[in-house]
């Protein structure tokens, strides 16, 4: 807790947008990783005996083996929504908190969703690729065509904020909007979305023109979408992800795009990051972006803002406002 004459030591484990490391600077003794790389388990481990705050995010691996290497942590304050790459049995073990910064980054999140769904489905990596290397030759009627949108259904595995920021804006394009979760949503969303809940996964997959994934990491949802998953999906469809890279089979992905079962994919997120599997660069007909979902000026500054609100209220011994373990 926060004494009058010692300020809480804080790591930042990787760099903020400015603002925010400034505010952060001006209440607490904060290090940041000048480097902005990624850092080691050993230098994690100990960091959990040397400061009282460690605010790290999904680039980092916070294992129990890191979390039993000290005694000093009291906060893990995640700066990002998903926290499976924390161990949260570990840290309830040692009596640390974890927080992470939910809802402010969904605007952000859904509209690169819809930026994939578009270029996976109007073939825009390609064109620009073919374009760039000088290869175009000039406008033809049957030049790369792609799908329309409209009158197409978008199923989206899980429903939550995300999900649902995603279909309003789909629903803008004609879309119409099918979803998968374990139970249906009851509370009416920003947008009229007469949205259609299936119980069961694969029925949502084969009804699905594009199917877009919103649910978390870890254990429960690892290759949710496997071979099986992939050949329930109607012949001609669309897969994007902006979710967890560990939700996706990308071998299986990889050959029902090869194959043509697989129109095409978006993808904004990969299971052993910045590591890109080998089997998708090749293909032509997926969209691979470097994990640019919350990738804007006001999402992160948000996002910090988040981390600074749940380490204030530690201090001063309130509610964390987004406690998550």
């Amino acid at each position: 807790m926060e004494s009058d004459l010692v300020k809480p030591r804080i790591l930042v484990t990787r760099r903020w947008p400015e603002a925010v490391e400034q505010e952060l600077a001006k209440v607490y003794d904060v290090t940041f990783n000048a480097s902005d790389t990624p850092l080691d388990q050993q230098t994690l481990a100990a960091a959990m005996g040397e400061y009282d705050v460690l605010a790290p995010t999904v680039s980092d691996r916070i294992d129990a083996d890191v979390i039993k290497a000290g005694d000093r942590v009291k906060l893990i304050a995640n700066y990002g929504v998903g926290f499976d790459h924390i161990a949260l049995d570990a840290a309830h073990e040692r009596g640390i908190a974890v927080t992470n910064t939910p809802g402010v980054l969904t605007d952000s999140t859904a509209d690169l969703t819809m930026a994939l769904l578009l270029m996976a489905v109007r073939r825009g990596g390609e064109g620009e690729r073919e374009l760039r290397s000088g290869q175009w030759t000039g406008w033809r009627p049957t030049h790369m065509l792609g799908t329309s949108l409209h009158g197409k259904v978008l199923g989206l595995v899980g429903f939550g904020r995300i999900g649902q920021a995603t279909a309003c804006r789909a629903r803008a394009f004609g879309m119409k909007i099918a979803y998968y979760g374990r139970h249906p949503v009851s509370h009416k969303t920003a947008c009229d979305l007469d949205a259609h809940y299936y119980s069961d996964f694969h029925k949502l997959l084969r009804a699905a023109h594009v199917v877009s994934l919103h649910v978390p990491g870890g254990a429960e949802t690892r290759h949710m979408i496997d071979a099986a998953a992939i050949q329930s999906m109607r012949k001609g469809a669309y897969l994007v992800n902006t979710a967890r890279g560990e939700v996706v089979d990308h071998d299986a992905l990889a050959e029902a795009l090869r194959n043509g079962h697989l129109s095409g994919a978006g993808l904004d997120v990969y299971p052993e990051e910045p590591q890109i599997p080998e089997a998708l660069l090749g293909l032509e007909n997926v969209v691979l972006l470097p994990h640019l979902g919350s990738a804007t000026h006001e999402a992160r500054e948000a996002m910090g803002r988040k981390v600074i609100a749940n380490i204030h209220a530690w201090t001063k011994g309130q509610h964390l406002p987004d406690q998550v373990a």
